[in-house]
């Protein structure tokens, strides 16, 4: 995610902080003194742990986490792509919400037999402000963590929840809609809430959760759209593959006279590398229009093959982060597919 510092990693995933969050620590420490902001790190480590639970499950399933970003308001989990089934959503998404019942439940044990922590403060940790009060908070936070993302509302624990369970009766895009309006009405219903209070930490909730859950709606959609539609169905016949021995000056030369951005790298009859358009004119500017293609190329890329359906491309343009793909017919290239080549499909059914 853009704005995001890398703090560490864990199991090999990386935990990252959007710079956003940096400031958050800082507002309650003016406000609320050294124990307030303690409590929010505290609160993020919490959300760490249950953001690694989502991950470490969709690893089961062989779903691929890039990293984790911890925002202001919570933290979100990269994936490689959606879960296939509604049984392994509805897992990935119950762990995190469990994760964090288990550790109010130790806590609480672990609490409640510590000679220093009495039983009246245990039991109403809010009704003080000393260090003691502040570790009894932990417990009691994990557990409005847990019933915060158990709201049936996407994009919370709670909607994906709904979403897999409506999905074993109805189709997933209509599941995925209804889980959708139910997260956009909780949504006014925060900002509501948070306008007549005057509390702007529940307006940024609640505009959270009104994009994430239309970007997800939006998401699904293009997704079901494109199933039935296969790399063949959209390929370009008249498409240009470069030597590699071509200049970067050559290649923006091409580029302004053609309609292609992206080429399939040549030595000879085999293609040895792939030149995006990212690529070219990152390397325009950091080592000149003399650099030949071979300098830039991406060696390990993708590729996809003529019958293959366009959602496998968006997944492997999602995975590695590229928006075109090189298409390969038994190892000999015979075109290039794009991500504008797929919103094109998309928008000409739409509009049907």
């Amino acid at each position: 995610m853009k704005g995001s510092i890398k703090l560490f990693k864990v199991l090999g995933i990386s935990v990252n902080v959007h710079i956003t969050f940096l400031f958050l620590p800082v507002i309650f420490l003016m406000i609320g003194g050294l124990k307030s902001m303690v409590l929010v790190l505290i609160v993020f480590i919490c959300v760490t742990i249950h953001e690694l639970t989502h991950s470490l499950a969709a690893r089961k399933f062989g779903i691929k986490v890039r990293d984790i970003t911890l925002l202001p308001i919570g933290g979100v989990a990269s994936m490689s792509k959606m879960p296939e089934s509604p049984k392994q959503e509805f897992i990935i998404s119950i762990v995190g919400p469990l994760s964090n019942i288990v550790i109010a439940a130790l806590l609480y044990l672990i609490l409640s037999s510590a000679p220093w922590m009495p039983k009246s403060i245990l039991r109403n940790p809010t009704l003080g402000n000393t260090w003691r009060h502040t570790v009894a908070m932990v417990p009691l936070i994990n557990i409005v963590l847990a019933v915060f993302n158990l709201l049936p509302a996407f994009p919370m624990d709670g909607g994906r929840l709904l979403r897999s369970i409506l999905a074993t009766r109805i189709d997933f895009r209509r599941a995925t809609k209804i889980a959708v309006y139910i997260g956009h009405i909780f949504a006014i219903f925060f900002g509501y809430i948070g306008f007549v209070y005057r509390h702007p930490f529940l307006i940024l909730i609640a505009i959270f959760i009104y994009m994430a859950a239309s970007a997800e709606e939006s998401h699904v959609d293009v997704r079901e759209t494109l199933k039935g539609y296969r790399v063949k169905d959209i390929l370009n016949s008249q498409f240009m593959t470069l030597d590699k021995g071509t200049t970067i000056s050559k290649v923006l030369e091409l580029v302004f006279h053609a309609h292609q951005e992206d080429f399939p790298v040549m030595d000879g009859a085999e293609m040895v590398g792939f030149a995006t358009r990212s690529d070219i004119i990152l390397a325009m500017h950091k080592s000149g229009p003399a650099t030949p293609l071979s300098d830039i190329m991406r060696v390990k890329v993708p590729y996809v093959a003529p019958e293959d359906k366009l959602t496998k491309v968006q997944r492997l343009m999602e995975e590695n982060q590229i928006k075109a793909l090189p298409v390969l017919r038994n190892s000999a290239i015979c075109g290039v597919v794009t991500l504008e080549d797929i919103a094109r499909i998309y928008s000409i059914m739409v509009r049907r």
